[in-house]
């Protein structure tokens, strides 16, 4: 799991259904593009207005379309631990290498429960566990000092997605980490500099759209080349950027949709990117041939 996972999108049709047709061509776009291995069901998927029995569909469908060519990371999260049991249950995850735990959101657990919570969810997880830390998307940061003790005390809990946009907090993992525990930035734009500072790679929302170009600046940083990583990326500094100007997924189903990949079509409360989004992607593309 080290390298890039992309957090793969949720294509939906103009009617606002799942788009099959469009979700196979993505997994086909993100292998050609050199992804390491796909995550799906995670917060780039639009995953909390997908129906639990959607979710399996999806996750099974990405699974039999990839046919074993790259790992598969399955989201596996909720504001309830019951609720993360029973996806645990409903869901087939045969084929799929891990899952993906987000913090339980909206309840704002203490660090305490945070624990419990994945303690539970450890005891019952037949797959090792990444845990998915974005506090600006749940309302809670989990610690350093919480992770540490989470991987210390369970031994199916195999890495960390770290999304919370602290460079002090992610260098303490990083420091007293476990020997073979996974550190995955969980910000496009700060990837190289975690990587730098000795992070395994990223989970990624620009790989979607970009994959190549995404995948040339990681792999040179994988080989221990920043410098020629940082110089790699300069193209997509500017695109990245775009992708989050008015939030994910918003942005990067625009760019998807004017690369003719999918319909530019979210589900509410999120609505599409602006006509001048759209334009800004149009000019990037072409500016930086990303495509």
């Amino acid at each position: 799991m080290s390298g890039v996972g992309v957090a793969l999108i949720t294509p939906f049709t103009p009617e606002g259904r799942v788009d099959y047709k469009a979700l196979e061509r993505m997994v086909e776009h993100v292998i050609e593009g050199g992804v390491d291995y796909i995550v799906a069901l995670g917060t780039t998927a639009e995953t909390p207005t997908l129906y639990l029995q959607e979710r399996a569909v999806v996750a099974r469908y990405i699974i039999d379309r990839t046919r074993e060519r790259v790992p598969i990371v399955l989201g596996v999260g909720g504001n309830s631990t019951s609720e993360v049991l029973d996806q645990l249950r409903e869901i087939d995850l045969r084929g799929a290498s891990a899952i993906l735990s987000v913090t339980p959101y909206y309840n704002k657990p203490s660090q305490e429960g945070l624990y419990q919570h994945f303690k539970v969810v450890s005891e019952n997880s037949p797959l090792p566990i990444i845990l998915y830390n974005v506090g600006g998307r749940t309302g809670v940061n989990m610690t350093a000092e919480t992770t540490l003790r989470i991987t210390r005390d369970f031994d199916n809990v195999i890495g960390i997605k770290e999304a919370s946009g602290k460079i002090d907090q992610i260098q303490e993992i990083l420091d007293r980490r476990p020997e073979g525990f996974l550190v995955l930035s969980g910000d496009d734009n700060i990837a190289i500099d975690v990587m730098r500072r000795g992070g395994d790679g990223v989970i990624s929302v620009a790989a979607n759209s970009f994959p190549k170009c995404f995948m040339r600046a990681i792999n040179l940083a994988k080989e221990g080349r920043f410098e020629e990583a940082d110089e790699a990326f300069k193209p997509l500094e500017e695109a990245t950027r775009a992708l989050f100007a008015e939030g994910n997924p918003t942005g990067v189903k625009c760019a998807l949709a004017v690369m003719g990949l999918i319909h530019n079509r979210l589900r509410l409360p999120l609505v599409k990117g602006t006509a001048s989004l759209q334009e800004h992607f149009e000019n990037l593309i072409r500016k930086y041939d990303l495509c």
